[in-house]
């Protein structure tokens, strides 16, 4: 097997696949709704659904560096908060997490081990290293999902 495709795997089996922790990005958002996304169930936390925004600019922003552009990443680490919180919406940015999951599977697909070996020049990381961590930076985010939805219905059952 070839590196690219052990790095596919990676990324696919924790997107929607049988990752080692169990747990899967694209099944876990799935249980969640509109309003559980956009609760803000901790002072001074992040939404689930501002998350998953990251996820999806800091996914952009690491294949672009990959392609040789220097991103910058900005002063708000790419978290805003969402204004549109409706239904149809969340729905949006669940199909924007999907195409970047199918357009990353396809870049992947086409890189090679020079590719992965190239250094990206500000951090002076490889591009498997930028690999790599985008897909910590999803294993990571997923855990903090997970929490702020475990949170939230602990708070809605108290209220209840």
């Amino acid at each position: 097997m070839m590196e690219n495709e052990r790095i596919i795997s990676l990324f696919q089996n924790l997107y929607d696949g049988e990752p080692w922790i169990d747990v899967t990005i694209k099944s876990t958002l799935a249980k969640l709704t509109a309003e559980q996304a956009a609760a803000r169930v901790l002072d001074n936390c992040n939404t689930i659904w501002e998350i998953v925004n990251h996820l999806i600019a800091w996914r952009i922003a690491v294949k672009e560096r990959i392609r040789g552009n220097n991103i910058k990443t900005p002063g708000n680490n790419y978290i805003q908060k969402v204004v549109d919180t409706s239904k149809t919406a969340w729905a949006e940015t669940l199909k924007k997490l999907d195409n970047s999951q199918r357009d990353w599977v396809q870049f992947l697909g086409n890189i090679n081990e020079t590719d992965l070996q190239k250094s990206y020049e500000p951090g002076q990381m490889t591009n498997y290293e930028l690999i790599q961590g985008i897909i910590q930076h999803d294993a990571y985010h997923l855990g903090q999902i997970i929490i702020i939805a475990k949170q939230g219905k602990k708070n809605r059952n108290t209220v209840q």
